[in-house]
């Protein structure tokens, strides 16, 4: 009698342990589609923005075909995560860009609509800042489940794989330089 309540305690113990597993990496799945909805929006607001500063600009020209660029590559059907988040990364810098190059033109400012976009922009731009850190807490502790006698055991036997953290790239992590950056 006792080895049946042992083996229902262990079986019991594994159930709530797989359904942890799996709950957590849903959860990760689950932020990474707001991140993933949250660029969708940024990259409809490009074409739009880049339209109406294209008349205004000339010097920041290499800067904006960047930026569509990007843009497009981003809206490819069919990428994975890891092309998504590699995509972002890549365009928050020209994006940034952007919004300085905005003050060194009054032109712009005074423009009504560029700088509606570039409010929009920026509230899209702290949208995605809060996503990814809600999304990185979420892969931390799905991967520390994972790793964690003994859900690792389980997470072993059912394939559980690790996920990959929403990181800065290095380049981002430099104090920006405007001048280089007018100069793209």
């Amino acid at each position: 009698m006792e080895f049946l309540i042992a083996i229902v305690a262990v079986v019991v113990v594994g159930v709530l342990i797989y359904n942890t597993l799996v709950s957590r990496r849903n959860q990760c799945d689950n932020i990474f589609a707001s991140i993933d909805a949250l660029l969708k929006k940024r990259y409809n607001l490009i074409p739009n923005l880049v339209t109406l500063m294209k008349e205004s600009m000339t010097y920041e020209k290499g800067l904006l075909e960047k930026v569509t660029e990007l843009r497009a590559k981003a809206m490819q059907p069919d990428l994975t995560p890891e092309q998504k988040i590699a995509i972002a990364d890549e365009l928050t810098q020209p994006l940034h860009g952007l919004m300085v190059a905005v003050e060194n033109y009054p032109e712009l400012k005074a423009n009504e609509q560029i700088m509606q976009l570039m409010r929009s922009l920026n509230e899209i731009e702290e949208q995605i800042a809060a996503a990814r850190r809600a999304y990185n807490q979420a892969v931390t502790d799905y991967n520390n489940a994972r790793q964690m006698f003994p859900s690792s055991l389980i997470a072993g036997w059912f394939h559980f794989g690790a996920k990959e953290l929403f990181e800065i790239p290095e380049v981002e992590r430099k104090n920006i330089d405007i001048k280089e950056l007018l100069k793209q």
